[in-house]
C-alpha cells in the first residue's frame, strides 16, 4: 500500500480548509453587500425620480463604489468620488467647447482630467474617476447634457452613501479596532505555539526565529495603519460630534498589543541560545502563552476571556521561575521575556499598571480584569466609556519606550 498523505494534506482536508476561508471571507463581507444593494436602490430610485428622461445609471455605481472601503473610509472615498466625477465633467465640457469632434474632444478631456487629478496630488480612485467622467461626457450619445446627468447622479448616489455611512450605519471603530487586534493575537498565538513545538523537539533556530519575525511583521504593520487610520477617521467621520475617548482608548490597547507582539518575538530569540534540555523545559510554558492568546483573541469583548487569560498566564510565568539559576544570564533572559509576555497580557487584558509587578510576587491574587469598554451603535452619539485603560512604563523597559 501507498504511504498516506501526512495530516492537513489530503484533499478531504484540504476542502475543508478552502470552505472554511471562503466562508470567513462572506461572513466579513455580507453586511458590506448588503448595505451596498440598499444604498444602490435607494439611489436609482431617487434619481430616476428627480432627473426626468434619464436613465440614472450612475447613481447606483456611484453609492456602491463610495461605499466599497472600510468603514472609516466611506465617508472619505465619497468625497473623493465626487471629486474626481467633477474634475471630469469639467475637462469633458470644455473638451466640447473646443472641437465637435467627439474622438478629439475625448483624447483632450481624459489627457486634461488625469493631468488635473494628478497635479492636485489626488489618490487613484480620484484619477480614475475623473478620467472616466471626462470619457462619458464627451462620447455619450443620445442626452443633451451627460456632463450634469452624471454629476446629479454622483451628487445622489454619494450623497445616498453619506448618509449610510456617517447617519444611520456609521463606522464602529472600536469593533474594526478589536478584529485587527484578534488577526494579531491569532498571529502571536501561532508563532509561540510553532516555538513550543520546536523547543520540544530540539529544533529551534535563528533562522526559524527570522521567518516567525517575517510572519509577524504584517499584523504589527496593520495594527500600526489601523492606529493612524482611527484618528483620521475620527477628523473626517460623524464620530467627531459624539465622544471619541472610546477609540483612543482602544489605540491604547493597540500600542499595548504591539508591545506584546515584540515580547513573543524576544522570547522566540532567546531560546536559539538555550541548551537542548532548558528548551524542553521551556517548551510547555510557551506553548500555555500561545493558548492565553488564542483565549483573548477567541473573544476580545468578554470579560471572563480575559480573566482566564491573565489566571493562566501567571500560572505560566509562576512555574517557569521556580528553581531556576540565578547565575545563568541565558536562563536570566529567557525569564525575563517570559515574565514580559505575562505582563503584556495583563496589562492588555486591562489590570492597572501599578498593580501588575504585585500580581507577578504573588502579592496580589485577585486582580482586578474590568469590563472591556462598549461602543454604541451610533458613535457620533454623545456618550461615556466608564472605563480607560492605564498605561505605564514597565520596570525593565527604557525610560523612552512606552
Amino acid at each position: 500500500m501507498g504511504e498516506q498523505p501526512p495530516e492537513g494534506h489530503t484533499p478531504r482536508s484540504r476542502i475543508r480548509a478552502v470552505t472554511a476561508e471562503v466562508r470567513a471571507r462572506l461572513s466579513a463581507n455580507s453586511a458590506l453587500i448588503v448595505l451596498a444593494v440598499i444604498a444602490a436602490t435607494l439611489a436609482w430610485t431617487i434619481a430616476g425620480g428627480l432627473v426626468q428622461d434619464h436613465r440614472p445609471f450612475f447613481a447606483p455605481i456611484a453609492a456602491v463604489i463610495a461605499l466599497n472601503a472600510a468603514g472609516g473610509e466611506r465617508g472619505a472615498q465619497a468625497l473623493r468620488l465626487l471629486m474626481g466625477v467633477f474634475i471630469g465633467i469639467l475637462a469633458g465640457e470644455l473638451s466640447l467647447l473646443i472641437t465637435d469632434l467627439n474622438e478629439v474632444a475625448m483624447v483632450l478631456a481624459t489627457a486634461c482630467a488625469m493631468t488635473v487629478a494628478a497635479a492636485i496630488n489626488a489618490e487613484r480612485i480620484i484619477i480614475g474617476q475623473a478620467a472616466a467622467s471626462a470619457i462619458l461626457t464627451t462620447i455619450f450619445v443620445g442626452g443633451a447634457s451627460p456632463g450634469i446627468d452624471r454629476l446629479v447622479d454622483a451628487l445622489i448616489g454619494a450623497g445616498v452613501a453619506l448618509a449610510f455611512s456617517q447617519l444611520f450605519f456609521p463606522a464602529r471603530l472600536v469593533a474594526m479596532l478589536r478584529r485587527i487586534e484578534e488577526d494579531a493575537l491569532n498571529e502571536m498565538a501561532s508563532m509561540l505555539a510553532l516555538v513550543g513545538r520546536s523547543l520540544e523537539h530540539g529544533e529551534t533556530s535563528s533562522e526559524q526565529v527570522v521567518n516567525r519575525l517575517g510572519d509577524l511583521s504584517r499584523p504589527m504593520a496593520e495594527l500600526s495603519r489601523a492606529r493612524e487610520s482611527s484618528r483620521s477617521t475620527i477628523r473626517l467621520s460623524t464620530i467627531r460630534w459624539g465622544d471619541p475617548k472610546p477609540v483612543l482608548e482602544e489605540d491604547e490597547v493597540i500600542e499595548r498589543l504591539i508591545l506584546l507582539g515584540e515580547s513573543c518575538l524576544f522570547l522566540s530569540r532567546t531560546t536559539t541560545a538555550m541548551g537542548v534540555e532548558e528548551q524542553r523545559e521551556l517548551a510547555p510554558i510557551v506553548t500555555d502563552m500561545a493558548q492565553v492568546l488564542t483565549i483573548l483573541a477567541d473573544d476580545l469583548s468578554s470579560r471572563e476571556a480575559r480573566e482566564q487569560a491573565v489566571e493562566q498566564a501567571l500560572t505560566a510565568a509562576r512555574a517557569y521561575g521556580a528553581g531556576l539559576p540565578e547565575d545563568d544570564p541565558v536562563t536570566h533572559a529567557t525569564h525575563l521575556a517570559v515574565e514580559m509576555v505575562a505582563t503584556d497580557i495583563m496589562v492588555f487584558a486591562g489590570i492597572r499598571f501599578e498593580e501588575v509587578e504585585d500580581v507577578l510576587l504573588g502579592e496580589l491574587e485577585d486582580p482586578t480584569v474590568p469590563h472591556p469598554p462598549g461602543e454604541p451603535w451610533l458613535p457620533w452619539l454623545r456618550w461615556r466609556p466608564r472605563w480607560r485603560p492605564v498605561t505605564g512604563r514597565l520596570p525593565w523597559r527604557r525610560p523612552g519606550d512606552r
